[in-house]
């Protein structure tokens, strides 16, 4: 009987690499559980071979290293296994967010140069309706059963043998979309040392370990989402994909219940619908060890009422697409402060202290460093963050100035180092721990034939945290209601981005240079609100 050289075995890969600890978890923990999917489960080992069927199946496409995959998809096992070809295959993953428009797809997959798109099974038609526009993409892949004009998953997968590519930690391995300053889409490039940095740094601070137990509602196409999600497997834990589009907070606490779940990732909107629920105490979440908050703020009282409810499991971390995304972290430990005088629970409206191995600096507009109380841009460093914005150099050597990312946001910091976030020095809002561009929007209003003048921003909400809202100035002779003017952005928008409510003005503030006053118009509704991100 021959012997097993699994030491030899393990050191296939370069150290280093995502494709290193895929090879390592499926040879130290081959029988566990790695993701499941409703009643679906793939063990580490099986993982590793259908990540390598993929791969194998892609080179029989001719689809060489460095080629960018699209991914347009809800989340479902084979996202996973797509990232995982990219991570052992060489490729970038480059995935599309679900929820956009025909319009919007059409230009992030022309700007990504995919060569290569997987399609989920809800979302063929609107490929189908944009295959003439998309002529770089050679191959369209359905990920579930068979479409006229697209191959089919299953078909196309090869077999489980470990590919015979050589992958680097300096290769790109990610391009996550945000919003750039002109509200057209940018994405942020990851290489494997990058996005590595973050998934270490993730299990230390978390202390992740083996045995652990996430369930997955974030979205696969966000790079909270994807980042996180890897940092659990990179420990040997069990992700639990939640099988839902839209989010369900009855069926979620129930997973955490059934799963004996020690983890989840939320964003505010989140915790408030479990609250909401009256009957919440029914379900038994008691497994949790982790509650963690990211991508919007979370709203002081409704954080008061979940540490009340759950105690103090609760962590926030503060990023963006571009820096990491970890760059602050608020502690379980810094959380437990209900029982601590008021002045003591100032901090509890802070984002933390910089993540380990993150740098960050509050300066003005000269990068000069301000004083602690001072308000001026965040500046980030650290080995995480982007390597640059995807086919704009540019865009690039304006965000990335000496080494530092510079994120637009405002905030200041106090002599302890905790960082408070402000505003945004840039418009964007974060509703629903969804990111929204107020002048694409303003852009589409503009279109309306009864509008003559508009300007959107965020304004507070007890349920979004932050929602869209839009100040109208209609033409001479022109009517038209809050609910046009919401679906007239409905049909051409994302739906998460058409304002929430609508408000109509005779006109808007404007500078003596003509300039739209936003931040005037915006006051009357963050005025006494200290957190206005």
């Amino acid at each position: 009987m021959s012997k097993r050289f699994i030491l030899k075995e393990l050191a296939r890969y370069k150290v280093g690499t995502y494709a290193d600890i895929i090879n390592r978890n499926g040879l130290l923990y081959p029988n566990d559980i790695a993701f499941k999917f409703g009643s679906e489960q793939v063990s580490f080992s099986q993982f590793n071979s259908r990540v390598n069927r993929v791969v194998q199946g892609l080179r029989s496409l001719g689809v060489k290293k460095g080629e960018v995959l699209g991914v347009l998809s809800w989340n479902c096992l084979e996202y996973t296994d797509l990232y995982g070809a990219a991570m052992k295959g060489g490729y970038i993953a480059s995935p599309y967010n679900a929820r956009l428009q025909s319009a919007e797809l059409d230009y992030l997959i022309n700007y990504s140069e995919a060569s290569t798109v997987f399609v989920g099974p809800d979302l063929v038609e609107t490929i189908a309706s944009l295959r003439p526009r998309l002529t770089r993409v050679k191959n369209f892949i359905c990920l579930k059963g068979s479409v006229p004009g697209m191959i089919s998953y299953e078909d196309f997968l090869g077999p489980a043998d470990e590919p015979d590519v050589r992958v680097e930690e300096e290769d790109p391995l990610f391009i996550f979309y945000t919003s750039g300053t002109t509200g057209v889409p940018r994405g942020a490039l990851y290489s494997h040392a990058r996005a590595m940095d973050d998934t270490r740094r993730l299990a230390i601070a978390l202390n992740l370990e083996f045995g652990n137990r996430q369930v997955q509602i974030m979205p696969l196409f966000h790079v909270g989402g994807t980042k996180n999600l890897w940092g659990y497997y990179f420990v040997g834990a069990t992700n639990i994909i939640m099988p839902q589009i839209s989010f369900n907070p009855r069926a979620t606490l129930k997973a955490i219940q059934d799963e004996r779940a020690t983890d989840i990732h939320i964003v505010a909107t989140h915790l408030a619908a479990f609250l909401s629920l009256p009957d919440v105490d029914r379900y038994d979440v008691s497994g949790l060890k982790r509650m963690f908050y990211a991508a919007s703020p979370m709203p002081l009282e409704v954080l008061r009422r979940g540490m009340e409810k759950w105690g103090p499991i609760f962590i926030q971390f503060y990023g963006a697409t571009e820096d990491g995304p970890n760059v602050t972290m608020l502690t379980r430990r810094q959380h437990d402060l209900l029982d601590k005088p008021p002045e003591e629970q100032k901090t509890l409206g802070s984002a933390g202290f910089p993540h380990i191995g993150v740098q960050v600096r509050v300066v003005d507009k000269n990068d000069q460093d301000l004083e602690p109380g001072e308000v001026g841009e965040l500046i980030v460093r650290s080995k995480a963050v982007m390597q640059e914005w995807w086919k704009k150099p540019e865009d690039t050597r304006q965000t990335i100035v000496d080494g530092w990312v510079h994120t637009g946001d405002l905030g200041r910091y106090d002599e302890n180092g905790f960082v408070y976030i402000v505003d945004r020095k840039k418009d964007m809002i974060v509703s629903g721990g969804e990111n929204i561009f107020p002048r694409e929007i303003e852009e589409v209003l503009y279109r309306h034939p009864a509008v003559q003048e508009v300007s959107v921003f965020g304004i507070p909400d007890s349920y979004w945290v932050e929602k869209v809202h839009a100040v109208v100035v209609l033409r001479q002779g022109q009517s038209a209601t809050e609910q046009d003017i919401i679906d007239f952005c409905k049909e051409r928008l994302a739906r998460f981005k058409a304002p929430k409510s609508v408000e109509f003005a005779d006109a808007l503030p404007k500078s003596p240079a003509g300039k739209i006053l936003k931040r005037e118009m915006r006051e009357k509704y963050w005025s006494g609100v200290e957190r206005r991100v």
